[in-house]
């Protein structure tokens, strides 16, 4: 799931005029493209060409698709183009790879100035007459958030509506908020003479950048045009030496979304913050001004909530429990370093009472697949990695006389390769892990050599939609050898290899062209079939809120397909069978009957998933407050129910420390029970 963090931060593409009253003026600057432009798109394309794995070909069709891909990331939310700008457009849908393999890449720079005039043509309409309105709160009418729903707006008394439905209800929330009327003024004044002033900030290398990533991300996702400092980001990432809360950021129409948590950071330790949450306010220290970031640039909102280790930023956030139409919450973190220790794996006892067999059952969370390459290369034999500290730990389980292990990867965005295949090696005797084929068909079979086991027990795997790559290849052996029985959701499907060259080898000039991150490779099972798309489905699905169109790999429409290779030669243990799956299957599905605990959170997974796929915002003032009304009560009903639910279970000595506000994890385990009672059955 590692889809470039740095990518969704860097290329959005955000642009308005400088200054209201001299809007006309901006619209007669027109940011032109660099001279060394065309040529390093030909550079990439030539190389896209000859060494992406997908061997596919910068043409007319993949060019259509470049032009759709460029419009989106200038107007994701279609409020500032018309449709006859669109209709202009339509001359490049077929030239795009003409223009660059001629070193011309004038289409983008054309299309974005029309993009800039709209903007400011936008941003006069919001600054001189909408902020001034006062608005008829009683009216019955909704604003949809989601704009691929929506057409092209046919002419500007369309796109007025648009955006005056769009201010009325942003004006609508604060007003909920509790904000007197010359507050709200102030602040959606200040709000969008931050958007004026990031034209200024918007330059013909964020153009040339943003254009490059439409063509580069039309062979893949994965694929990358790192713009010099874009690929500073990207590196300083890949070392863990950037400092913040931890979490990685994508833009959805207006709100700076929660992608991803990294584990260890400050924002995975609160607990507090999660993945489709957004985050509407950032404040610096303790006492610091709320500053409103709705609709800002998701670069200038990570500049603000990064900043040292150990100083405080305070985040008003959105949660996605209770979606856009919810109350908000205010998050007080302090900012760290995100250390190779913190992603560490960890291991814990839940003791647990099934009839009169007391049991003991192992739960070794990892958040990622991690080894410390450099100490490794120096040589110190006590470097870490993931496969390493798993060893250790299972070791301390066994002293435990634990009856079963749980290994939890949930939100494990992957990590090494090596470590993936090492790890799978403690549970099953050597042989193949995942295959690797690259663009060229070859196919290579990674094994593992080590024939010693060092757990040989009843283990579960728990995986979530954010669960991938490494992730996916570890799961995927476990499955495949029927080595364990995989419970959660469907793992995120990303099943590709990239690498990063550096643009420099290919010319002679002193200015740095930045660097290019290319799909060459494509992971398989053993079984043959690829990660890719579909992920890992694991043997129990649990309730989720998250669908793959919403989180996921297949999400991407330029994603490379699923497909099946030749099976790898390996042989499958006996510990999961057909009989296994069925019996903990029915038992589940039994407990979904009767588990009140269970019950309720299939109730609040629906409920989720009802909010997330909500679109459409109220603009009506006692509809919108019903509706935060009902959301809060609903918060406290569920922490209730939590507490009365865990006494309740203390207290019937089924349990004494299973995290019941972790529902996979106790379903994890009660599974787990069963499969340790029907072996020493």
């Amino acid at each position: 799931m590692k889809k470039l963090s740095i990518i969704s931060i860097i290329l959005i593409a955000l642009a308005v005029s400088r200054s209201f009253s001299f809007s006309l003026e901006a619209d007669t600057i027109k940011l032109k493209p660099k001279p060394i432009y065309g040529k390093e798109a030909k550079v990439m394309a030539y190389i896209l060409d000859n060494n992406h794995y997908r061997k596919i070909h910068l043409t007319d069709s993949l060019s259509s698709a470049i032009l759709d891909a460029y419009i989106k990331e200038l107007d994701n939310s279609k409020t500032y183009f018309l449709k006859s700008d669109i209709d202009a457009f339509e001359k490049y849908r077929k030239s795009i790879d003409d223009y660059t393999r001629n070193e011309d890449v004038s289409p983008a720079y054309e299309i974005y100035n029309v993009f800039r005039k709209r903007y400011s043509e936008r941003m006069d309409y919001v600054m001189n007459t909408l902020i001034n309105q006062d608005f008829d709160y009683s009216a019955k009418e909704y604003y949809e958030t989601d704009r691929d729903k929506e057409p092209w707006a046919a002419s500007v008394a369309e796109l007025n509506d648009t955006w005056r439905k769009s201010i009325k209800s942003q004006m609508l929330s604060l007003k909920l908020a509790d904000k007197a009327p010359g507050e709200i003024k102030e602040t959606m004044k200040k709000r969008y003479e931050r958007f004026a002033k990031s034209v200024s900030q918007f330059n013909s290398e964020d153009v040339f950048s943003v254009y490059m990533n439409s063509i580069t991300q039309a062979y893949d996702p994965h694929t990358n045009f790192l713009a010099p400092k874009a690929a500073d980001n990207f590196n300083q990432a890949m070392k863990l030496s950037l400092e913040g809360i931890g979490a990685r950021l994508q833009t959805e129409n207006d709100f700076t979304k929660v992608a991803e948590i990294i584990p260890g950071g400050p924002a995975d330790k609160s607990e507090r913050i999660h993945a489709g949450d957004f985050i509407v306010g950032v404040a610096q220290g303790v006492e610091g001004e709320m500053v409103d970031v709705i609709g800002w640039r998701i670069d200038e909102v990570v500049k603000l909530i990064k900043g040292p280790k150990g100083t405080t930023v305070r985040l008003q956030i959105l949660p996605s429990q209770t979606g856009v139409n919810g109350p908000s919450t205010e998050l007080v973190l302090l900012r760290d370093k995100i250390a190779l220790e913190d992603q560490a794996a960890k291991m814990k006892v839940i003791n647990y009472q099934s009839g009169t067999k007391n049991q003991k059952l192992g739960v070794i969370t990892l958040p990622s697949f991690y080894m410390d390459y450099e100490a490794y290369q120096k040589g110190d034999p006590n470097y870490t990695s993931t496969t390493r500290d798993v060893r250790k730990l299972i070791g301390e389980l066994q002293k435990e006389g634990v009856d079963g292990l749980v290994m939890d990867l949930r939100n494990n965005g992957g990590g090494s390769l090596s470590e993936a295949i090492d790890l799978t090696g403690l549970f099953i005797k050597e042989g193949p892990v995942v295959q690797v084929r690259n663009s060229a068909n070859k196919v290579e079979v990674l094994k593992d050599d080590e024939s010693n086991i060092a757990y040989s027990g009843p283990m579960i795997v728990l995986t979530n939609r954010f669960s991938a790559s490494a992730s996916e290849i570890f799961a995927g052996a476990i499955q495949d050898y029927q080595r364990g029985v995989i419970v959660g959701e469907s793992t995120y499907g990303k099943g590709t290899v990239q690498t990063v060259l550096d643009l420099k080898r290919f010319f002679n000039n002193t200015e740095d062209p930045g660097e290019l991150k290319l799909t060459f490779q494509k992971f398989y099972r053993v079984t043959g079939s690829s990660t890719q798309n579909k992920g890992v489905i694991p043997d129990i699905a649990f309730p989720s809120p998250f669908t793959a169109r919403q989180y996921g790999e297949s999400s991407n429409p330029s994603a490379l397909p699923w497909d099946v290779i030749k099976s790898a030669s390996f042989q499958k243990t006996t510990e999961v069978n057909e009989k296994l799956l069925a019996s903990l299957t029915k038992s589940y599905n039994d407990r979904m009957k009767t588990d009140a605990l269970l019950k309720k959170y299939v109730t609040e997974t629906e409920e989720l998933k009802k909010n997330l796929a909500e679109t459409k915002i109220s603009l009506n003032e006692e509809e919108r407050k019903k509706e935060m009304t009902e959301e809060e009560k609903e918060k406290m009903l569920n922490t209730d129910n939590n507490k009365i639910g865990t006494k309740i279970t203390k207290e019937g000595s089924k349990t004494d420390i299973l995290n019941l506000d972790d529902e996979y994890l106790r379903e994890s385990l009660l599974m787990l029970s069963e499969m340790a009672l029907k072996r020493v059955g």
